[in-house]
């Protein structure tokens, strides 16, 4: 019997186990840390042995193949003693695709947009009446989903560290919002490893499935233009013009954006919608392209783009007080999402930044930081870097070690008109146990003290 080795109890892990149990095999979920009491009970609802605490080498060595959780490095020493006995290593991705019958997959990734797009696709199709789960790095685990459910299409939000351990994973719609550095401290600190890691959305395709991508994106263009596979392509884009064949997206000056795949077209005034910023108005025209190319009428995507709101910790207005105004960014993790931040402001702005830097390189928002920042807030345990980098370009930097210092500092300095954003560009994991963390401690802050 084939014997799967489950590395990580988390949302990725618990479902990977379960469907390995469903399918019949011998399997054992481990853990180096403590596993949240949801996944422990459905692990014995399914019977699945489990450990936490640690890893029993003598059973994860005896593993046919393993099923590794994302959040789990490759420098790990249990993943370096596998590699070392040639043990197939593969992600929740991989398993679970070989399991989902004939459903399909739409696939998103990107270093920055992906969440709100997958939002809204999932939005779309559901709308649309479709029968759809939503899976990856947001939603339920993918793998708990086809073990426990049967569903036509699967949306699918896909970091990096999922699409290293994809290999015969075939995407029927792709969509890689942009590259930018991020994670560089996984791939061995070159930019180029972590651009290979997203190209893996399109392994695989062929002439029936489409590839939804930001022409806009230099690094992404140079990419496609070395692609030898025949996938219909489906750019987007706003500063060039690049038609496909398959169809493409384009925003014109007057804010208004069209999306053609094959014969059908909508067209969407980005004026009218929920989402604001020109980040928000890619989200919506690869949102527009993959649906289209998965079937949902026109006019049904027009609607739920229209109605669509934002997404928790991403530009998300908290409360507007004496004439302040607050907005959680706590997901922009690296310089490209403060840099659409930064450009979405419209009023003078308190910039709240820092935590742990993943060798950041602060100068695509030094002409935003100087036209529109008025005072940078560094919150985190190192800001030095911050600092030094923003003391010429802001008029007011101050360094603070904690949130509530960072948030009376942020008070001083706003006034009417202004706004208060936390945007940090750097992970949380110094002060904070992972962004939403960060979000929702920030939320609270602003709703309990001013």
């Amino acid at each position: 019997m084939k014997r799967i080795v489950v590395l990580g109890g988390g949302i990725s892990g618990y479902g990977s186990a379960i469907l390995a149990k469903k399918q019949g095999f011998d399997v054992f979920l481990t853990d180096a840390g403590r596993i949240a009491d949801r996944f422990k009970s459905k692990l014995e609802e399914w019977g699945v042995p489990y450990e936490e605490g640690g890893h029993t080498m003598e059973r994860v060595l005896a593993a046919t193949e393993v099923v590794k959780s994302p959040g789990i490095p490759d420098k790990a020493p249990v993943v370096q003693a596998l590699r070392e006995k040639n043990i197939p290593i593969i992600s929740e991705m991989e398993f679970a695709c070989r399991y989902m019958g004939h459903s399909k997959t739409i696939c998103i990734t990107g270093s920055n947009g992906k969440t709100t797009t997958t939002s809204l696709i999932y939005k779309i199709m559901c709308d649309a009446g479709m029968n759809v789960a939503l899976g990856g790095n947001i939603g339920e685990s993918f793998a708990y989903s086809v073990a426990t459910g049967e569903y036509d299409w699967y949306v699918l939000e896909l970091s990096s560290f999922q699409l290293d351990g994809m290999f015969r994973f075939k995407a029927d719609v792709s969509v890689l919002m942009n590259i930018t550095p991020d994670h560089l401290d996984r791939y061995d600190y070159c930019f180029q490893n972590y651009v290979d890691s997203k190209m893996r959305i399109t392994q695989n395709q062929n002439s029936r499935n489409h590839f939804v991508y930001c022409a806009d994106d230099e690094v992404v263009w140079r990419e496609v233009e070395q692609m030898t596979s025949n996938v219909r392509q489906l750019p987007f884009m706003a500063k060039t013009s690049v038609a496909s064949a398959a169809g493409d997206a384009f925003l014109d000056g007057e804010g208004i954006f069209t999306a053609r795949v094959g014969d059908r077209s909508l067209e969407i005034d980005t004026a009218k919608m929920q989402i604001k910023g020109l980040h928000n108005s890619y989200n919506a025209m690869a949102a527009a392209l993959a649906t289209l190319a998965a079937g949902v009428d026109a006019e049904s995507i027009e609607r739920s783009i229209y109605e669509f709101s934002p997404v928790e910790h991403r530009l998300e207005p908290v409360r507007e007080v004496e004439g302040v105004l607050y907005i959680n960014d706590s997901k922009a993790t690296n310089v490209d999402s403060v840099w659409y931040a930064l450009e979405s402001m419209t009023r003078p702005v308190v910039w709240i930044a820092g935590g742990t830097d993943k060798g950041n390189d602060y100068s695509p928002l030094k002409e935003f930081a100087r036209k529109k920042v008025k005072a940078l807030i560094c919150m985190g345990l190192d800001n030095e870097k911050l600092v030094r980098d923003f003391t010429d370009i802001v008029p007011t930097v101050v360094s603070t070690s904690s949130l509530d210092e960072a948030m009376r500092a942020a008070v001083a300095a706003a006034e009417r008109g202004d706004v208060v954003l936390l945007s940090p560009a750097c992970a949380s994991f110094d002060l904070f146990k992972n962004y939403e963390n960060r979000g929702q401690l920030f939320k609270e802050w602003v709703k309990s003290n001013i």
